[in-house]
C-alpha cells in the first residue's frame, strides 16, 4: 500500500494530512506558516520536511512506501517561483536521507478546488482580502475568472469594500456627505478625527484596508444606505465572475462553493449574493465543500 500526503500552506500556518491509497485520512497535523514568497524558501522547506518527517514517524512508515507529496501555497501560481521551493525541499530532504518520490508545489486555490468537490468538477469563489474564481469543467480543463490583484481587480474582495469605506469617511471629513453610521464606527475603532489622521493612518498602513470591510457590512445591516450601495455594487461584481464561470464551464448545473470570510460567514452581504444568485444564475447550485484543501492537496498527490 502506498501513501500520499497533501500540505496547505498558509501565512500563519500549515496544515498536513497523510492519506492511504483509498484517501482516508490516517493522520494530521499543523506547522507554522509558509509563505516562501514572504520568508524564504530554505525556512519553508524545514517546515515541510519536518511535516512530511512526523507524519511518516508517527504511522510508523518508511518513506519508501510514500508515493507523493502535493503542497498547495500562496505565490505558487508562477511556475518559476513553484520550482524554487520544490528544488529546496528536496535538496533539504535528500540530506535528511529522506525519499520523497514526487514533490509538487500548486497554488492554494488549486487545492481547495479539489477539496471542495472530490476531484470532481465544479467551482470556487475565493473573496476575502482579494478575490478570484477557479473551475475545473468535465475535461477536467481549469479555468480561471478574475484574480488581477489589487490594482486592477479584486473586485468583491474585503479589500475592495474596505477602501470604497474608507472613501465614505474621507467624504464625510471634507464635508461632501453627511454623517454615516459607517463614519462614526471607523472614526471609534481606529481613532480618527481630521483628514490628516486618516492619511497618515491608511499610507503607513496602520490601518489595514481590508480590517473595514467588516464595518462596512455591519453599517448596512443597520441601515446605512452608502454601505449597502457598496454592498449592492460588490456582489454584482462577484455576480459576474459567477456568470463568466458557467459560461466557460458550461454545465447544465455548475456546482459552487464559497471560500474566505467575506462571504463564507452569515452576514448581509453573502446573503445579497446568494439571493441575486438565485435571481439572475439560476443553474448554479450552492453547497458546501467537500473537504478542505490539505485533503485537496492530497487528491492531487495521487493524481500525480
Amino acid at each position: 500500500m502506498g501513501y500520499y500526503i497533501g500540505i496547505d500552506g498558509g501565512g500563519t500556518k500549515t496544515k498536513c494530512v497523510l492519506a492511504d491509497e483509498n484517501l482516508n485520512i490516517k493522520f494530521q497535523t499543523e506547522s507554522g506558516p509558509s509563505h516562501f514568497l514572504t520568508i524564504g524558501a530554505e525556512i519553508v522547506s524545514e517546515t515541510i520536511v519536518g511535516l512530511i518527517t512526523t507524519c511518516l514517524e508517527n504511522e510508523n512508515i518508511s518513506s519508501s512506501e510514500l508515493n507523493s507529496v502535493v503542497l498547495g501555497t500562496t505565490g505558487a501560481g508562477r511556475i518559476s517561483d513553484a520550482e524554487k521551493l520544490e528544488l529546496a525541499v528536496n535538496k533539504l530532504a535528500k540530506s535528511k536521507n529522506l525519499t520523497i518520490p514526487s514533490f509538487n508545489v500548486v497554488s492554494d486555490a488549486r487545492i481547495a478546488l479539489e477539496g471542495a468537490f472530490s476531484g470532481n468538477p465544479g467551482s470556487i469563489l475565493i473573496a476575502g482580502t482579494g478575490s478570484i474564481m477557479f473551475g475545473k469543467d468535465r475535461n477536467e480543463k481549469i479555468h480561471r475568472v478574475g484574480g488581477f490583484g489589487r490594482l486592477i481587480g479584486d473586485e468583491g474582495s474585503g479589500l475592495t469594500i474596505g477602501r470604497m469605506g474608507l472613501n465614505i469617511l474621507s467624504k464625510y471629513f471634507d464635508g461632501r456627505i453627511k454623517e454615516t453610521l459607517l463614519a462614526k464606527k471607523i472614526i471609534d475603532k481606529f481613532e480618527i478625527n481630521n483628514q490628516s489622521e486618516l492619511i497618515t493612518k491608511v499610507y503607513s498602513e496602520e490601518i489595514k484596508i481590508q480590517h473595514i470591510a467588516p464595518l462596512v457590512i455591519q453599517s448596512a445591516t443597520e441601515g446605512d444606505i452608502f454601505c449597502k450601495e457598496i454592498l449592492d455594487k460588490e456582489t454584482n461584481e462577484l455576480l459576474l465572475h459567477i456568470v463568466s464561470m458557467s459560461e466557460k464551464l458550461n454545465e447544465e448545473k455548475m456546482k459552487l462553493a464559497f471560500i474566505g470570510g467575506t462571504i463564507v460567514n452569515e452576514n448581509l452581504y453573502s446573503q445579497m449574493l446568494k439571493d441575486k444568485i438565485k435571481l439572475y444564475a439560476p443553474s448554479v447550485v450552492l453547497q458546501e465543500a467537500d473537504y478542505q484543501p490539505e485533503v485537496g492537496a492530497a487528491i492531487m498527490a495521487k493524481q500525480f
